[in-house]
């Protein structure tokens, strides 16, 4: 049915082209095209059930990609790449004329900033051109506004309060390591923390604001406030919500590697001399750290995410929790990845899935959220996340 150009090749890429593979009825035809093309090599032997091939490109250079295009002639480019590489992405399906789909937002290569305006500033062109863009297709950003979309339509007559929790119980059994692109990650979670309260934006400073927060099949965990992306677009389609917040879990250990990290200056993100060379630190660190590619095999424990909603239901207070738990040790036993890999990767198939079958099609910019959630809430059932729903259980927040 589609022809799919995923550009990364990561482990949120493997997750996500494993399970193309395993749809084959829509996916016929997949190219994974990275910078270096070896990394996609290694994710294509492994795939069956569909034509594969892989390719090397630069993307943050648009005429390479166009080029690409051309070659392969995509019906959706998938990208699973650095956010630094939204834009030219964007650009370069405008330029060749095909849809285009990503899991996390742009956000400058010398600045920790990250929102979607950049992103949203194409809806125009994008309409103009009859091609559909959808924004954060991964699990946060992705499904949680999947979940309150859900909860919206199904539940709710205003959305008052909604607290978005993140918890990876889970043990790689190494010193210090991030479930996902390091220099991503710890440009994240080093930024000051943010939420939206009664219209106006917040801030802290980073990791300040903490709860301990009991995770269904897990227990207590310490959960700490900090800014993430979907906020943004949820208080925008959501106007009742008078409160958003995002909350990750963080063990001592992890969060003292991190202080020593900022404080002897490798979480820096400008380039400083060495020997002659300009060298970025985060970078450095980033080629240093365990890839977290490669945490799967002796993964243990498990994720929960999910969002805490509070508002009214024909005059009446109402509250809801939805989540999934996603087992390290089966996420890697069916793709080779764990599960932070697997929760973002699936959630990238399932968008992908919706779109080349005409449900989620309509030229523009979209976040997740403005779609119909039915579909895609089926599809994490039968692709692996499946979700849970507890009604008017202590929230906590």
């Amino acid at each position: 049915m589609g022809k799919v150009l995923v550009i990364g090749a990561g482990g949120v890429s493997t997750v996500a082209i494993k399970k193309m593979a395993m749809n084959a009825d829509v996916f016929t035809d997949i190219m994974i095209a990275t910078r270096t093309k070896s990394k996609a090599d290694a994710i294509a032997q492994d795939i069956r059930n569909v034509k594969v091939q892989t390719a090397q490109v630069n993307a943050d250079k648009v005429d390479e990609l166009v080029a690409l295009f051309r070659t392969f002639k995509p019906d959706l480019v998938v990208n699973l790449a650095l956010p630094y590489q939204d834009l030219s992405i964007m650009d370069a399906c405008l330029a060749y004329g095909v849809s285009y789909l990503d899991t996390a937002n742009y956000e400058p290569l010398d600045e920790a900033k990250y929102q979607y305006s950049w992103q949203w500033a194409y809806k125009d062109r994008f309409e103009q051109a009859g091609l559909t863009a959808i924004l954060g297709s991964g699990f946060d950003p992705g499904v949680t506004g999947v979940y309150t979309a859900y909860a919206a339509k199904h539940y709710f007559d205003e959305i008052k309060y909604l607290d978005i929790v993140d918890c990876n119980a889970g043990d790689h059994h190494k010193a210090f390591a991030t479930n996902f692109n390091p220099e991503i990650n710890i440009r994240e979670i080093t930024q000051r923390g943010k939420y939206y309260e009664d219209g106006q934006w917040k801030e802290t400073d980073p990791l300040i604001v903490h709860k301990t927060l009991d995770y269904p099949d897990i227990g207590l965990k310490e959960s700490y406030l900090m800014y993430h992306e979907e906020l943004e677009s949820l208080v925008k389609h959501y106007p009742t919500i008078c409160r958003a917040r995002f909350w990750m879990t963080f063990g001592q250990e992890y969060l003292t590697h991190l202080r020593v990290i900022q404080n002897i200056g490798m979480s820096r993100i400008d380039p400083v001399l060495y020997n002659g060379v300009e060298i970025v630190p985060i970078q450095f660190l980033k080629a240093v750290l365990p890839n977290p590619g490669d945490l799967g095999e002796n993964y243990t424990g498990e994720t929960s995410i999910g969002c805490r909603i509070r508002g009214l239901k024909d005059g009446k207070e109402l509250k809801y929790y939805v989540y999934n738990n996603c087992s390290h040790e089966a996420a890697y036993k069916e793709t080779g990845a764990q599960a932070v890999s697997y929760t973002t990767g699936v959630p990238a198939m399932i968008g992908a899935k919706l779109f080349l079958k005409g449900v989620w099609k309509k030229p523009g910019v979209w976040n997740v959220e403005e779609f119909d959630p039915d579909p895609f809430m089926k599809e994490l059932n039968e692709q692996g996340l499946p979700w849970h729903e507890i009604f008017n259980g202590d929230l906590e927040l």
